[in-house]
């Protein structure tokens, strides 16, 4: 282990005796991590349980982003991407654009198809199961991970069905994981104002220990940088980690960082690679059940992703090919890395690369395919 720095506040002391003896971290010290001035001294205990985890080895996989619509029912604050159903602007994918979407690309074999769109008016709970079994008959080696917990929710309210009716309809059509996307920040408050057309943090969570009870792992996400204060944030950390307690279904952290262009909330500043950087390592250290903790190049750019291995993330998430949510919000990232690249980036932080599929079990490739090493 490195030489233990010496930490420039004080109240970090504490933390850090609690950090090297495994114990978890209270509300009131998760404040702390995101009040204190001292970045380096938190990413130096992040790193700590990042590589008391998963040593050098830092994951990466494979995937496509599909989103079969932009149309949406919502009219988030903080959303440039969906559009309404008039507006000429938007878009809604026939099945069979769905399934020749999913086939461009690389040459190179996929292990994931990550899918989420709009809350469509239109689109029934069938479409998207037959959406499903398209996708598994055409490309039965890929993992789809599919649908966030809100587009649950919503597929359930227009199905008039449950929660767990419609989750285990999705699931037998074809859907082996769910992302985390939707979480935004659990606060009632800022909801209110950002995302009030969305189901509440509570909704969300019982949407995905319904899924963690089906035995359908998720990832689980927050959306920061735009009206929360640091205490929403600890808070919405608090709670995805008791649910974790409960089920242990989550996978992989993502924090998330917003994107104000294009939104009606584009006066507020972007983050910084500061702000990207100390979410990841405060995530590390408070979310001590939760394995993994990505760093989503396609938001935080490739060299802010590359800093963040240090700072607790280990996973750096995949080629993506395409993706639109962030992109129509302003970012200014590519949407698509090669498998070499990725392997270039890992390498050059010092890190050792893993290639996964979705439930982070090693991939071994060849020039045209790959075999998950079970």
């Amino acid at each position: 282990m490195a030489i233990t720095p010496q930490f420039e506040d004080a109240r970090l002391l504490p933390i850090r005796d609690k950090v090297l003896n495994g114990a978890r971290l209270s509300f009131e010290e998760g404040v702390t991590l995101f009040r204190t001035s001292d970045i380096l001294g938190v990413g130096w205990l992040a790193n700590v349980v990042r590589e008391r985890l998963h040593g050098d080895t830092t994951f990466f996989n494979v995937n496509r982003h599909i989103n079969p619509t932009d149309v949406c029912t919502a009219s988030c604050r903080l959303c440039a991407f969906g559009k309404k159903a008039k507006d000429p602007r938007g878009y809604t994918m026939s099945l069979d654009q769905v399934w020749e979407v999913a086939g461009h690309g690389y040459s190179e074999a996929v292990s994931e198809f990550h899918i989420v769109g709009g809350l469509h008016p239109e689109l029934t709970l069938d479409w998207y199961c037959e959406m499903l079994r398209g996708l598994k008959a055409r490309y039965p080696q890929v993992h789809l991970k599919a649908f966030t917990m809100v587009e649950i929710a919503y597929l359930a309210k227009r199905a008039k069905m449950s929660i767990r009716d419609v989750l285990i309809k999705l699931r037998d059509a074809g859907m082996d994981s769910q992302p985390g996307g939707g979480a935004e920040v659990f606060s009632e408050r800022v909801r209110r104002i950002i995302c009030d057309h969305k189901i509440d943090g509570n909704e969300w969570l019982d949407v995905a220990k319904i899924s963690h009870e089906l035995g359908i792992k998720t990832n689980c996400t927050m959306l920061y940088g735009h009206i929360e204060t640091e205490e929403d944030r600890v808070d919405h950390l608090v709670r995805l980690r008791e649910v974790q307690d409960q089920t242990g279904g989550f996978q992989t952290y993502i924090p998330l960082a917003f994107h104000p262009d294009n939104t009606s909330l584009s006066h507020i500043p972007k983050t910084t690679g500061y702000d990207d950087l100390r979410n990841i390592a405060v995530a590390r250290l408070m979310l001590d059940n939760i394995p993994h903790i990505k760093a989503y190049w396609v938001m935080m750019s490739e060299a802010v992703a590359q800093i963040a291995l240090r700072f607790g993330a280990d996973d750096l998430d995949g080629t993506v090919v395409e993706e639109k949510i962030y992109h129509d919000a302003g970012a200014k990232t590519s949407q698509a890395l090669r498998r070499g690249e990725l392997l270039r980036l890992i390498r050059e932080a010092g890190r050792e690369p893993q290639e996964r599929d979705t439930l982070y079990r090693p991939v071994q490739r060849t020039e045209t395919a790959f075999t998950i090493l079970v």
